[in-house]
C-alpha cells in the first residue's frame, strides 16, 4: 500500500486559527509521532515549516521535521485545557518524539465521597466507579492545592485524611479547619460540603468578587503585602474553578471537536435537535433512587438558561408504590409535581380575584381548564404572565431518567392533568438514547454534541441529588435505630425525643435536665438515655 500524498503545509496553515489548542504531527504511515500544545496554533505550527528551523535544530528535532508528512489540530477553550488534552493524547498515542506525559502519572482530580458521614476532599489521580463525586482533572497542581487550602478555611471542610474525624479533629480549631467540628452536626457539615462542591464546580463568581474587593481595599490602604497575597490567591482560584472542556471520542474512535460549557449554544442546539421551536429556557429533570426498598426517593432538579437553579430543586419520598417499581414511582412523582403546580396556579388566580372583587370582567383572571378549550399549560403560563411572575412554574422541557417505560408512565400522568403538549423526553443511560413520545426509534446524538451534553449535565445532577437524599435518609435511620436498643425507650418515647431534638446527634449533646423536660420522660429515664448515648459516642 502506497503512502498518501504529502500535504502542502503552506496551504493547510491558512485554515489553522490563532487560538489555543493541540496539534498532532503524523508520518507517511499516518502514525502520530508528536503531540504538542500551543497558545496560538497558527504561530506554533507554522514554526515547524520555516526553513531556518531545520538549520538551527538539534539532531532529534531535525529527524522529527524530516518525518512530518501531515498534521492536524484541535481547538481548546484555554491553555490549561490544551495541556490536559495534550497529556491525554500523548498517553493514548505514545508518540516516539514526545518525552513528557509518557509515564502512567495522571493529572490530579479531587474526590469527595458523599457516602461518608463526614465527607472529605481528597486528591486522586484515578477515577473509580465508586459513586463518589470527582472534580477535574486539573492542569496545575500548585493552584489546586492552594484552592483546597482556601476551601478548608472558608467553608470549614476536611481536605485530607479519611474516615470519621478523630477526637482531635472534632475538638481542635487549628487542626484541619479553623472552626470546631464538634459544634455542628453531620447534617450541618454536609451543607458545608455542598457549598464547597458548588464552588469547586465553578459557581464561584460572588466569592471571587468578594476577594477582589478585599484586594482593592488592601491596596488602597497601602497594605501591599496583603493585596499581593489576595492577588495570588485569586489567580490560583480562577485557574482551578474555571469551567473546563471535556474531550470525547465519537463512534469511530476519532477525537471530537472540543465542547466547552456554553449554555446558550447548547440550549440552542437542544431546541433544534428536539424541534422545540426555541431553546428550552427552563428544564426539569426527574430521577428515581431505589437502592434499597427501605427508602425509595426521587429528585427533581431545575436548570434555568442552562444553569442549575438550586432553589427550585425538589425531593420526594415515594408514598404509594410498594417495592422497587421505577415506572410507578416515576408516575407518582410527575403526578405530584405538576398537580401541585396546577393547584398553586388556581390558588394564585383566586387570591388575585378576591383582592379585586369589583374589577371588570375583562380584568379578572379565570382558570378552569377542565371547562375550557384552552390548553392547561397555556392557561398556567397566561396566569403567571398576568400576575407578572418572571418565569412560569411549568418548564419548557421535562426530562425523565430512563427509557420508554419511564417516559410512558410520565406521559400518562401529564395527559391526565391536561398537560398534553408539555414537551417531554426520556434519556436512557446505557447508550444515551433520547426517547420521545410517539416515536418508535430513539434519537441518537453525537457524543460531542452540545445538546446531548446539556441533557447529560441535568440528568447527572438529578441522579446526584436523588442519591444524596437517599443516603441522608439511610444515615438518619441508622442513627435513630440506636434508641431502639436503649432500655426503657419505647417507640412512642423515641418519636417524642426525636420530635423535640430533631436527631440523635442533638439528643446526645443535650443535658439530662433538657431530656427530662420531654413529655413522658422521667428524670431516671433521662439519665439512662444520656448514659446510653455517651457510651456509644
Amino acid at each position: 500500500m502506497s503512502a498518501p500524498e504529502k500535504a502542502d503545509p503552506k496551504i493547510k496553515l491558512r485554515d489553522v486559527p490563532h487560538k489555543p489548542g493541540v496539534y498532532l504531527m503524523r508520518d507517511r504511515f499516518n502514525r502520530v509521532i508528536y503531540v504538542g500544545k500551543a497558545r496560538d496554533l497558527r504561530k506554533r505550527v507554522g514554526q515547524y515549516f520555516m526553513p531556518s528551523r531545520a538549520m538551527r535544530a538539534d539532531i532529534k528535532t531535525r529527524a522529527l521535521l524530516d518525518a512530518i508528512w501531515d498534521f492536524e489540530w484541535h481547538l481548546a477553550g484555554s491553555e490549561p485545557e490544551a495541556l490536559l488534552l495534550e497529556g491525554r493524547l500523548i498517553k493514548e498515542f505514545r508518540p516516539r518524539y514526545n518525552v513528557s506525559f509518557r509515564d502512567d502519572k495522571r493529572f490530579l482530580m479531587v474526590k469527595v465521597d458523599m457516602a461518608d458521614a463526614w465527607p472529605r476532599f481528597r486528591l486522586s489521580r484515578f477515577k473509580k466507579e465508586d459513586n463518589a463525586r470527582y472534580f477535574g482533572p486539573f492542569a496545575h497542581a500548585g493552584p489546586l492545592r492552594q484552592t483546597l487550602n482556601f476551601m478548608r478555611k472558608r467553608f470549614g471542610v476536611l481536605t485530607f485524611g479519611r474516615g470519621t474525624p478523630s477526637g482531635r479533629e472534632l475538638k481542635s480549631s487549628t487542626y484541619q479547619v479553623p472552626m470546631k467540628l464538634a459544634d455542628i452536626t453531620a447534617e450541618q457539615y454536609r451543607e458545608r460540603i455542598e457549598q464547597a462542591c458548588e464552588f469547586l464546580a465553578g459557581q464561584s463568581k460572588e466569592l471571587l468578587q468578594t476577594l477582589e474587593d478585599e484586594m482593592r481595599k488592601a491596596a488602597t490602604a497601602l497594605d501591599f503585602e496583603r493585596a499581593a497575597d489576595l492577588r495570588n490567591m485569586l489567580d490560583d482560584l480562577r485557574k482551578t474553578t474555571k469551567p473546563m472542556a471535556r474531550f470525547t471520542r465519537d463512534q469511530r474512535n476519532r477525537l471530537g471537536v472540543t465542547s466547552t460549557l456554553n449554555p446558550v449554544a447548547d440550549l440552542a442546539a437542544l431546541g433544534e435537535a428536539l424541534s422545540l421551536g426555541a431553546p428550552p429556557r427552563r428544564m426539569e429533570c426527574f430521577d428515581i433512587s431505589n437502592i434499597s426498598t427501605t427508602h425509595i426517593v426521587a429528585s427533581m432538579v431545575c436548570f434555568v438558561d442552562g444553569k442549575p437553579a438550586n432553589q427550585l430543586y425538589r425531593r420526594f419520598r415515594i408514598r404509594t408504590v410498594a417495592g422497587q417499581d421505577d415506572f410507578a414511582s416515576m408516575a407518582e412523582v410527575v403526578r405530584r409535581r405538576y398537580a401541585r403546580v396546577l393547584r398553586e396556579a388556581s390558588a394564585e388566580c383566586g387570591m388575585r380575584n378576591a383582592e379585586s372583587p369589583d374589577a371588570p370582567a375583562d380584568e379578572r383572571i379565570e382558570f378552569s381548564p377542565e371547562y375550557s378549550q384552552e390548553d392547561t399549560a397555556d392557561a398556567v403560563r397566561r396566569i403567571h404572565s398576568a400576575l407578572r411572575i418572571p418565569h412560569s412554574a411549568l418548564p419548557d422541557l421535562v426530562i425523565v431518567d430512563g427509557g420508554k417505560g419511564q417516559l410512558s408512565s410520565a406521559c400518562r400522568e401529564l395527559q391526565r392533568l391536561g398537560l398534553h403538549d408539555l414537551p417531554i423526553v426520556g434519556l436512557a443511560k446505557e447508550f444515551e438514547e433520547i426517547h420521545r413520545p410517539g416515536r418508535a426509534q430513539p434519537l441518537i446524538l453525537p457524543h460531542d454534541c452540545g445538546a446531548l451534553k446539556m441533557l447529560q449535565r441535568i440528568r447527572d445532577e438529578a441522579h446526584r441529588f436523588a442519591n444524596g437524599y437517599h443516603q441522608l435518609l439511610m444515615k438518619r435511620r441508622i442513627a435513630e435505630s440506636l434508641l431502639d436498643d436503649c432500655p426503657g425507650v419505647s417507640e412512642s418515647r423515641k418519636k417524642l425525643l426525636l420530635q423535640k431534638f430533631g436527631s440523635v446527634a442533638r439528643l446526645r449533646r443535650a443535658s439530662v435536665e433538657d431530656i427530662a423536660a420531654t413529655e413522658g420522660i422521667s428524670a431516671k429515664l433521662a439519665q439512662q438515655v444520656a448514659t446510653f448515648l455517651a457510651e456509644r459516642a
